[in-house]
């Protein structure tokens, strides 16, 4: 793709970061015992020598199990924090000599935050908020706020409403990219494919469970009960507007029985097991059950994401599209729900419709894409290959070489 459309090559991102433990990359790799010994000790070179910034620490905001961990923290006001951070973007910007700068949210998930009528709700009270200290102002919020602030796109990798409205006023206010929520890597992405099929095929999922036990530092901050609760709704979403899709199914306000338990277990470590059963309905009364298991690696399924992400994001802060008729050139919406694809929860702009189902939001990035070098949107009528007419016209000028190489030809 990279040859045909110019987007970021993965070898010219510089990254760097901050975190409220002070180990070295190094020694951090080798805590989390997600890499083969053999490739820790080829890496730990490299990685011993990169030290995160002092990050942002709310102890409200996640599990208090997390305290062991937090020794590399902000002092000082929440508005001084913020002001370290935008400080710090600036610097990481121009040690290394940047075009750019997208940051991520790959952090612990968060407690809900309370959205309050002059806390929160409009960009001028969320600014203020962070000015005098208000408690519902999470770490990621702060984050955002900078980011934004900045003029840098952020994208949120886990499920708490970190995009509370005055934060997306604020995005809206500065034109700049927010986009959430919660990276999409195993069990949901399989959730979506699965039930967009089965609503498609005109069964009816009534029940779906789902179970997930691991033993990372996610799962041991997510075993506290209001971060869970942050994770269950991410999770759960998905499959609204499959749901939806069909009326002959569902009537309004009909949704199947879905429930998620997430349990830590530290033996399996970052090995993630997860367990789902679907009960459907089917004709004449009939059920069909579909169990399934996964077993991933969630860090390293999470991480080909955070390149992908990044590297889309970009790619978005230079695209305009000029309407039929007008003069004017227009980017994306600020919420940039494009990169749903990648996100369990999509944030998508105030009017504009959710949609979870994959391959949909997959052949949005593709259109997109097909767009930019002046290709129509792709589709699968295909009628070039349903008539007479068109399969001869095809064939006597051998432009469909690649279908007759796999016709069955009667």
């Amino acid at each position: 793709m990279n040859n045909m459309l110019p987007m970021v090559h993965p070898n010219d991102i510089v990254w760097g970061g901050w975190d409220i433990s002070g180990l070295n990359l190094g020694e951090a790799m080798k805590r989390s015992k997600i890499l083969d010994v053999t490739l820790q000790k080829q890496l730990y070179p490299h990685l011993e020598k990169i030290t995160p910034l002092p990050s942002v620490y709310f102890p409200d905001f996640i599990a208090a199990n997390q305290s062991e961990r937090a020794d590399n923290v902000l002092k000082g006001t929440k508005q001084e924090q913020m002001d370290q951070l935008r400080k710090d973007i600036q610097d990481f910007k121009k040690t290394n000599d940047l075009d750019k700068v997208i940051l991520l949210w790959t952090a612990n998930t968060e407690r809900f935050a309370s959205v309050e009528e002059g806390v929160n709700d409009t960009a001028d009270n969320v600014l203020a908020s962070i000015e005098r200290g208000e408690s519902e102002v999470s770490a990621s919020t702060v984050f955002a706020v900078a980011s934004i602030l900045e003029g840098c796109t952020f994208i949120n990798g886990s499920p708490q409403n970190t995009f509370v409205p005055g934060v997306v006023e604020l995005a809206r206010k500065h034109k700049v990219f927010i986009a959430g929520d919660d990276f999409k890597s195993g069990q949901t992405k399989m959730k979506s494919v699965l039930v967009d099929f089965l609503v498609s095929a005109g069964i009816k999922p009534v029940s779906i469970v789902s179970y997930n036990h691991l033993g990372n530092n996610d799962g041991k901050n997510l075993s506290a009960p209001s971060q869970f609760r942050s994770k269950e709704i991410s999770k759960s979403n998905v499959v609204d507007d499959m749901v939806a899709s069909n009326r002959i199914l569902f009537e309004e306000d009909e949704h199947p029985d879905h429930v998620v338990v997430i349990k830590y277990v530290p033996y399996v470590a970052d090995s993630k097991r997860a367990m789902d059963e679907y009960t459907s309905e089917i004709f004449m009364g009939g059920t069909n059950t579909i169990v399934m298991h996964n077993t991933c690696e969630d860090s390293l399924l999470a991480t080909p994401l955070i390149y992908d992400l990044v590297i889309l994001g970009e790619l978005c802060e230079r695209i305009t599209v000029k309407k039929e008729g007008s003069d004017n050139w227009e980017g994306f919406h600020p919420v940039l729900s494009l990169l749903s694809y990648m996100l369990k929860a999509p944030l998508v702009p105030n009017g504009a419709p959710v949609v979870n189902a994959l391959f949909t939001q997959r052949q949005g990035v593709i259109n997109v894409m097909r767009a930019c070098l002046g290709l129509g949107a792709d589709n699968h009528m295909t009628l070039e290959h349903r008539f007479e007419s068109t399969l001869g016209e095809l064939q006597e000028d051998g432009s469909d070489s690649h279908a007759n190489k796999k016709a069955r030809h009667n």
